[in-house]
């Protein structure tokens, strides 16, 4: 077993790819972004999700089990960090990173090493705390709130090392293909599901006894219909304001 000190999804990241795959409104939001700016080093790739196929691309990952998962005909990828970024100064048109900094162990210093291998223009796609504190899957299990809450970055903190940035707003739809946490938030039922929890880093990171209370309140609830007196207002909804957003910081 991975030891505690091991990239996070070394020790969760065994069946990611069977629960995120790329969201095309997502992508299309992303790929806006980066405009033309080529070439692109993605920060934080994981298995390869969103990376633009019309243009060259180096993936950096830190995790071999995220690595070895990478389909056939990928982009290169490298094993490093995002604080270490083994690239001469200005070797990218664009760093890119989608729901990544949070897993930093120093976030400044990662963003900086960003910003140093873009030529033109950093692009993140993150979650801004300032926007949706709290949404019912938290009512569920605080533990994942508390998670969340203790590692989500201010826009401020962002701006403070990239620059000005442009914001734009990403509501999550409610089909959205990509598995993290709110890609669910009209489907309830799936939260239930080991394959779907366990590639989402906010509900496989916390305690077991927490997460097992509450999949053993949500089942309970969805069973009596109290999920629906609560929450039923969301399903006559085709997407919703969870606080995501793409950012661009330009050189």
């Amino acid at each position: 077993m991975p030891s505690a000190d091991a990239p996070v999804y070394d020790r969760i990241g065994d069946h990611y790819q069977r629960g995120r795959q790329e969201d095309r409104r997502i992508a299309a939001a992303l790929r806006a972004a980066l405009d033309s700016a080529s070439p692109v080093v993605n920060v934080g790739a994981g298995t390869g999700s969103y990376e633009p196929p019309d243009r060259p691309v180096t993936a950096v990952e830190p995790s071999a089990v995220m690595l070895a998962q990478r389909p056939p005909g990928s982009a290169r990828a490298v094993q490093a960090v995002a604080e270490a970024l083994p690239f001469r100064d200005g070797a990218f048109g664009a760093a890119m990173g989608v729901l990544t900094i949070h897993h930093w162990r120093d976030r400044a210093r990662g963003l900086a090493q960003m910003r140093r291998v873009a030529r033109d223009r950093v692009v993140l796609f993150l979650r801004d705390p300032e926007v949706a504190r709290s949404w019912w899957l938290h009512d569920y299990f605080p533990a994942t709130a508390r998670l969340v809450a203790g590692r989500e970055t201010q826009l401020a903190e962002v701006a403070a090392v990239l620059g000005r940035l442009d914001v734009i707003r990403v509501p999550i739809p409610a089909d959205c293909t990509d598995g993290f946490e709110a890609a669910y938030w009209r489907r309830p039922h799936a939260f239930l599901d080991p394959e779907v929890w366990s590639s989402m880093s906010a509900l496989a990171l916390i305690p077991d006894a927490a997460r097992e209370q509450g999949l053993r309140r949500l089942r309970a609830d969805l069973d009596s219909g109290e999920w629906d007196r609560r929450w039923g207002h969301l399903l006559g909804l085709d997407e919703l304001e969870l606080g995501y957003r793409v950012v661009v910081a330009r050189r």
